[in-house]
C-alpha cells in the first residue's frame, strides 16, 4: 500500500447508498480545516452538532450532523471528524467531491483507518487482526469468540507474558554477574519456575483451533462416485439450486463451494466431481483430480459412495433413500433423502455438534495461523531457556522469545505483512 500517512484521508464508513444516514469519516491534520470549510466553526469535541453543509465553490450541499474528535485520543490517534448526512448517492458524492477537490483530502485505501490506529499505537496487531475477522463475522459464534481478542484481552495477556520473560532475562543477567562467586549449591532459580508457568499457558492457546478456521468456516466435502447424490445433497443443505443435478454421470466437473451457517456454526460446503477410475473424459479427469485434492483439505468428509470405500475418517451417508432400490448402510451411517428431506435434520445436527467441537469456544483465545507460528516460536524458546544450564544461551533464548512476542503484537512487522492484513478490511475502516 503506497500511501502517505501525512495525508488527511476520508471515506464513506456506513452502508452502501442509498441509505437513511451516511457517515463520512476524516482522519489527519487537515480534518479540522476541512470540517470548518464545509460546516463552519468546530463544534464542541465529541458532541454532535446540526449544521448546514456548504462548499464555497459549489454552494449548499446538505443539512447534517457533524462531530469533531481532536487527537490523539481518537480511533486513529489523529484528528478526526465525521459528517452524518442524508444517504442519497448524489448527496454523498457532492460532499466527497468537496472534500477531495476543495479541501485537498485523499480517499482512503482499504483498511487505512485501522492501519493508522495501529501505527499510532491505538491498537496492536492482535487487536487489528481480530477486528478484521469481526468485520466479516456472520455468526454469533464468530462474534463471541473474537470479541475478547478485539477488545484487547489477548493482547493484555501476551504483554504480561512478555513482561515476565523480561523479568526472567534480568534475573539471568544478575546470575551471570555473580556467577564467579562461590555460593555453593543453590536451589533452582525462581525464574525457571516462572517460565514453566508461561509455557504451560501458551500451550493452552496453541491447543485452541486457529481463528482462520473460525473465519473461513469448517470445510465439509461431499465425495463419492458419480450419481451418488452429492449435488442433490449439496443443494438440499443449502436449500437452493447451487449445483446442477442430472442423471448423467460426470455432470459435476469442478469444485463448487458455498459458505453456510448451520446452527450458528460457520461452514464451507464443497461439492466435488464423482470419483471413478474409468470412463471419464479429459475435463472430468481434471475435476476428479481436484476432488481428490479437496479430500486432503477437508475438515469433515461426507462419503456417499459404497460403504467402507471412502476415507477412514469420513461420515458414511446413504442418500436417495426415497428410491425403491436405495442402498442402506450399516449402524452409524446417516440415511437421507434430498427430495423428501428425511434424515437431513439429523445429519445437520451432527455436523453442528462436530463444528462446535472443532472450533474455538466463547471465552477461548483464537489466534491466526501466522500468530500461532510466532507463539510456538516463543514457547519453544522459553522451554529451551528453562532447561538450559549455560546462562548465556538461556539469555539468548529469552531474547528470541521476546522477539517472537513482539512480532505477535506488531512491534516488529514488515510492510508486506501489514499490506496483506489491512487489505482485508473494507474501505472506511
Amino acid at each position: 500500500m503506497a500511501t502517505d500517512t501525512r495525508d488527511t484521508i476520508f471515506a464513506l464508513s456506513s452502508g452502501a447508498p442509498p441509505c437513511g444516514v451516511a457517515v463520512i469519516r476524516m482522519s489527519g491534520s487537515k480534518a479540522a480545516e476541512a470540517l470548518t470549510r464545509l460546516a463552519g466553526p468546530l463544534p464542541t469535541p465529541r458532541r454532535a452538532s446540526l449544521r448546514q453543509i456548504a462548499d464555497p465553490d459549489r454552494g449548499w450541499l446538505d443539512e447534517a450532523l457533524v462531530l469533531w474528535f481532536p487527537g490523539p485520543n481518537t480511533a486513529t490517534g489523529e484528528d478526526c471528524a465525521e459528517i452524518h448526512c442524508h444517504g442519497g448517492r448524489a448527496v454523498i458524492r457532492a460532499i466527497e467531491t468537496a472534500l477531495e477537490t476543495g479541501c485537498g483530502l485523499r480517499r482512503a485505501e482499504a483498511g487505512e483507518f485501522t492501519r493508522r490506529a495501529f501505527l499510532n499505537g491505538r491498537m496492536d496487531l492482535l487487536e487489528a487482526e481480530a477486528l478484521g475477522d469481526m468485520l466479516s463475522a456472520e455468526t454469533e459464534l464468530q462474534r463471541a469468540v473474537l470479541a475478547s481478542s478485539a477488545g484487547g484481552a489477548a493482547s493484555s495477556r501476551l504483554a504480561e507474558w512478555r513482561d515476565e520473560v523480561l523479568a526472567a532475562s534480568a534475573a539471568v543477567e544478575q546470575e551471570l554477574d555473580f556467577s564467579d562467586d562461590d555460593q555453593g549449591d543453590l536451589p533452582p532459580a525462581p525464574w525457571r519456575g516462572a517460565l514453566e508457568g508461561i509455557a504451560s499457558q501458551m500451550d493452552q492457546w496453541l491447543a485452541t483451533p486457529s481463528a482462520d478456521r473460525l473465519r473461513d468456516g469448517l470445510r465439509i466435502v461431499l465425495a463419492g462416485p458419480p450419481n451418488a447424490g452429492k449435488s442433490s445433497l449439496f443443494n438440499a443443505v443449502l436449500d437452493e439450486a447451487a449445483a446442477i443435478v442430472s442423471p448423467i454421470a460426470g455432470t459435476t466437473r469442478d469444485v463448487i463451494e458455498r459458505p453456510i451457517a448451520l446452527g450458528g456454526v460457520p461452514f464451507l460446503l464443497v461439492d466435488t466431481a464423482g470419483l471413478r477410475g474409468e470412463g471419464a473424459d479429459e475435463i472430468e479427469q481434471l475435476g476428479i483430480m481436484r476432488a481428490e485434492g479437496e479430500l486432503g483439505r477437508a475438515d469433515i468428509i461426507l462419503w456417499l459412495g459404497p460403504e467402507g470405500e471412502g476415507p477412514a475418517e469420513a461420515l458414511e451417508v446413504a442418500s436417495m433413500i426415497d428410491l425403491e432400490d436405495a442402498t442402506r448402510k450399516g449402524e452409524g451411517a446417516f440415511h437421507v433423502s434430498s427430495t423428501t428431506r428425511d434424515g437431513l435434520a439429523d445429519l445437520i445436527a451432527h455436523l453442528v455438534a462436530l463444528g462446535r467441537e472443532c472450533l474455538p469456544k466463547p471465552g477461548q483465545v483464537a489466534v491466526s495461523r501466522r500468530q500461532k507460528e510466532r507463539l510456538a516460536d516463543a514457547r519453544e524458546s522459553i522451554r529451551r531457556a528453562e532447561g538450559e544450564d549455560d546462562l548465556l544461551i538461556a539469555g539468548e533464548a529469552l531474547r528470541q522469545a521476546r522477539h517472537a512476542m513482539d512480532a505477535m503484537l506488531g512491534t516488529v512487522a514488515t510492510e508486506d505483512m501489514l499490506d496483506a492484513l489491512f487489505g482485508r478490511f473494507c474501505i472506511g475502516k
